[in-house]
């Protein structure tokens, strides 16, 4: 069932440079748009970290993925006037390569570590001191005649990125002085995501054709962004360019993302439960073999918007669809009158 959708909100290689060309510059309202309570804060933070001339205290950004939490630790470094390094957790997989990148640093940087949650724990312990008192512990030698060398560090900030805080060590995240969620966006903000999107790259767009894409872009700046490039493409091969909204719900039809941003993906997953075991409850491993994926990835990919918007639910015996997928895919729900019928 493995492919590639339109409504996935994991970063795309193929994505980098648009994402590069999109991504915000400053925490103005007209640049990085939505998280206003974020940003608010985060503007205090950096004021006053400024004005005692100090790097900023440690940052966690967490929350779904593709909300902005990338783009946000490159406007903080902007904002500070700092270089950046990127990182992420699966990358630094020894302590020497943790000390490599601390070494390099420039006094005031940012270093951005995605998927921090990830990091090796042997990783996290050399970590500690770092953030806390700014020094490198290196062992040199083993058994009895081994010695400790304290190298200092230049004061730097870490801005640790992740969408599972609760997976971060308890050591860890008591080290992180600023702990920021960022949520997913509503219609009205992103289409202002892809009102800035369009002027950026150039595209014709009305107003309400941004307002269709971004009602099934599932609250995720990411997804607005793809599904505006994939219509912008669809318009300028079949018709003029111009996205009206006609053409921006012929283009998702196309890709058979539906008006709830449900995609064909989804729509099997949910016909699955309901079809194949009379709506739940399914254990996660065998509803994984009825559809050839792996557990882990319907968990993880294809549960969460599902779980989010009430399609499933998830009961101590496995998942149930609810009403609302029965609705959505037109069936008649168990013992009750459909969706669609009631006053």
């Amino acid at each position: 069932m493995s492919e590639v959708r339109a409504v996935t909100p994991q970063a795309r290689e193929d994505e980098r440079s648009l994402e590069q060309t999109l991504r915000p510059r400053r925490l103005t309202d007209d640049e990085y748009i939505d998280q206003r309570k974020v940003k608010e804060q985060l503007r205090i933070l950096i004021e006053a970290a400024r004005r005692r001339s100090e790097p900023l205290e440690h940052v966690a950004l967490y929350g779904p993925p593709g909300v902005g939490k990338t783009s946000l630790a490159h406007v903080i470094a902007v904002e500070m006037d700092v270089p950046i390094r990127v990182t992420s957790g699966p990358a630094i997989e020894r302590a020497g390569d943790l000390a490599a990148i601390l070494t390099s640093l420039e006094p005031g940087s940012v270093l951005f570590v995605d998927e921090v949650h990830r990091l090796p724990r042997v990783v996290e312990e050399v970590l500690y001191p770092a953030m806390e008192d700014y020094h490198l512990d290196i062992v040199l030698g083993k058994g009895p005649g081994a010695r400790t060398l304290r190298l200092p560090l230049p004061r730097f900030t870490l801005v640790g990125a992740t969408t599972r805080i609760g997976r971060l060590s308890a050591p860890l995240r008591d080290r992180f002085g600023a702990q920021y969620r960022l949520d997913l966006f509503d219609a009205t903000d992103l289409e202002e995501v892809i009102a800035r999107a369009a002027r950026i790259l150039a595209i014709e767009i009305d107003r309400e054709a941004a307002h269709e894409i971004a009602r099934r872009a599932r609250g995720t700046p990411r997804i607005a962004n793809r599904l505006l490039k994939r219509v912008r493409d669809h318009a300028q091969v079949l018709h003029d360019g111009r996205v009206s909204v006609a053409i921006a719900r012929e283009a998702l039809g196309a890709l058979e993302v539906d008006d709830a941003g449900l995609d064909n993906v989804d729509r099997m997953l949910l016909r699955a439960i309901v079809e194949k075991f009379g709506g739940g409850p399914v254990g996660l491993e065998t509803l994984g073999a009825a559809l050839s994926e792996d557990a882990e990835t319907i968990e993880d990919v294809y549960e969460p918007y599902l779980l989010r918007e009430g399609f499933i639910q998830r009961t101590p015996r496995g998942r149930v669809a609810t009403e609302r997928a029965y609705g959505h895919l037109g069936l008649m729900p168990p013992g009750g009158t459909p969706l669609w019928e009631r006053s």
